[in-house]
């Protein structure tokens, strides 16, 4: 009889993806980008280990957002103190910084504990075209949607 085999942290080998985000709609790429950070498209997924890849997105800045979710979505902060909640709505929050928006919309959308965590350290956004790993070799990563 065969046992189940897990992938131990040994074992694992990561890989660097890179994603052009112009002309992308946010959601969409957010979902594909989770599971490539989380390693759930690999044969060899462990759920307790950090079994997901690197990944780079770049033109953060000319992600597109359908509706009107631009005007009418609000970004909350808030320290502790009574009366200090700000809101930003998805404009002014993309004309401040648009990887900030990026990140929170791919942070939604994996797990919120320890290894979440080590696995969002794993993304790397930038807002222009360049970016500082090019020592990595990253590959081009296609996304899986229709435009």
């Amino acid at each position: 009889m065969r046992q189940t085999t897990f992938t131990r942290k040994e074992d694992i080998k990561k890989e660097w993806y890179l994603i052009d985000a112009s002309g992308k709609t946010l959601g969409r790429l957010a979902t594909q980008v989770a599971v490539v950070l989380t390693g759930k498209n690999k044969p060899s997924y462990t759920p307790h280990n950090d079994c997901g890849d690197y990944v780079i997105i770049v033109n953060t800045d000319k992600i597109e957002l359908t509706g009107k979710k631009l005007d009418q979505k609000k970004y909350y902060k808030a320290s502790r103190y009574p009366g200090n909640l700000k809101e930003r709505t998805a404009k002014t929050q993309m004309d401040l910084d648009s990887t900030k928006l990026v990140k929170d919309a791919i942070w939604g959308m994996i797990p919120h504990n320890k290894l979440g965590r080590k696995q969002i350290n794993n993304l790397k956004l930038y807002a222009g075209e360049k970016h500082n790993q090019e020592a990595q070799q990253p590959k081009e990563l296609k996304l899986n949607y229709r435009a």
